[in-house]
């Protein structure tokens, strides 16, 4: 008998494999935004019910709200001020200092950072509460009695520089994670040229770390500065926004118009202003600092 030759099986289509990734972003994505924009566009209040289409809230929000102005002026203080001072710069220092010292000391060094980002949110809001409690119970005014300092309350007279600092403490860990491995992915033989070259530590710094930090750095710049503008729970469990609205971000101001106020339509339409407002925001950063060039090699001199 004559064998029959072998069936060639036609690949699968492309499609098929891309399902699971497309039915996941239809689902958790597209959809949430569409339903986002529909609501944005309607009267719906603390009832749930939609009589009607209207553009109020958009009019709302460009010139009938009074607190939004000073609520955008927060965001701007309290995301310039935690990213640049913290999450960039503060993490910065720990990933040269955590691998300028015995690797086994720094790794250490760096679990014990990494333990607020790894427990609770709420544990970690506690823990602050805690250290800001204005009677002398309070962390800070426990060092401060003991110094002759008076009583510090800072959750009410001080709310803001509260978040920046607490908020700020948490997200350096992510930019000393990735800084650190970047320093240790710079090959040894660049810092004993430098030194043989007769470069000092600081020279070294310059001309060998620096460079090298520069991709990530700016890939962390534009992460950190979404996150900070769309994240709120650190703030929420702290100051609850307040006094009043005074530590209130515009991501904690879409919630508390949404659930705490019942005007479902108009936290929807602020929702939708907040992605605008982040896709501005990662398209100039995009823009100003090259973000192409952040998935290049890095260029390190050696002097």
């Amino acid at each position: 008998m004559m064998s029959r030759p072998p069936r060639h099986h036609r690949p699968a289509r492309p499609i098929l494999y891309l399902m699971p990734a497309i039915v996941i972003l239809s689902v958790f994505f597209i959809a949430p935004i569409l339903i986002d924009v529909v609501i944005a566009f309607t009267n719906m209040g603390a009832n749930l019910k939609v009589e009607k289409f209207t553009f109020d809230n958009v009019m709302r929000m460009l010139g009938r709200d009074s607190r939004l102005p000073m609520v955008l002026m927060t965001t701007f203080i309290y995301v310039t001020a935690t990213l640049f001072l913290f999450n960039i710069g503060l993490g910065a220092i720990l990933a040269v200092t955590t691998t300028a010292v015995p690797e086994r000391l720094g790794a250490f060094f760096r679990g014990l950072w990494l333990l607020p980002r790894m427990s609770p949110a709420v544990l970690y809001g506690v823990l602050w509460i805690w250290v800001a409690d204005p009677t002398s119970y309070g962390l800070i005014n426990q060092i401060g009695g003991a110094l002759g300092f008076p009583l510090l309350n800072l959750r009410n007279d001080q709310p803001l520089l509260l978040i920046v600092i607490a908020n700020g403490m948490v997200g350096a860990s992510f930019a000393m994670v990735i800084m650190t491995s970047t320093i240790r992915s710079i090959p040894s033989h660049l810092f004993s040229a430098a030194r043989i070259d007769g470069a000092g530590e600081w020279s070294v710094l310059r001309h060998v770390v620096l460079p090298a930090l520069l991709p990530p750095l700016r890939f962390i710049t534009i992460y950190q500065a979404l996150s900070l503008m769309t994240t709120y729970e650190y703030i929420l469990l702290i100051t609850h926004g307040g006094p009043v609205y005074d530590s209130t971000t515009y991501a904690l101001y879409v919630y508390r118009r949404a659930f705490e106020s019942g005007a479902y339509a108009y936290g929807a339409a602020l929702a939708l202003g907040l992605m605008v407002i982040g896709v501005a925001v990662t398209l100039l950063q995009w823009r100003m600092t090259g973000m192409k060039q952040s998935f290049t090699a890095p260029k390190i001199e050696v002097l």
